[in-house]
């Protein structure tokens, strides 16, 4: 099968765990999914998320793991 180009326009979106992901741009967000504020290629996107998103643990792991240090666990 051949394999179509995709000219489909998205848009990086970012939950409350402060984890990525890319939607088309012209459909309403997931439910707890906001605008991360770029549009572009699905690879304009993928390349956006690959620079800020450094830490792929959610944001409430980060912060138990942050509690327990600053406990000295």
């Amino acid at each position: 099968m051949e394999e179509r180009e995709d000219n489909t326009m998205y848009k990086v979106v970012v939950n409350h765990e402060e984890q990525y992901s890319i939607w088309p741009a012209d459909r309403e967000n997931a439910l707890g999914w906001n605008d991360a504020g770029k549009q572009g290629t699905k690879a304009e996107c993928l390349e956006y998320i690959k620079e800020v998103w450094t830490d792929m643990r959610p944001l409430s792991l980060r912060k138990r793991m942050e509690e327990a240090q600053q406990r000295g666990e």
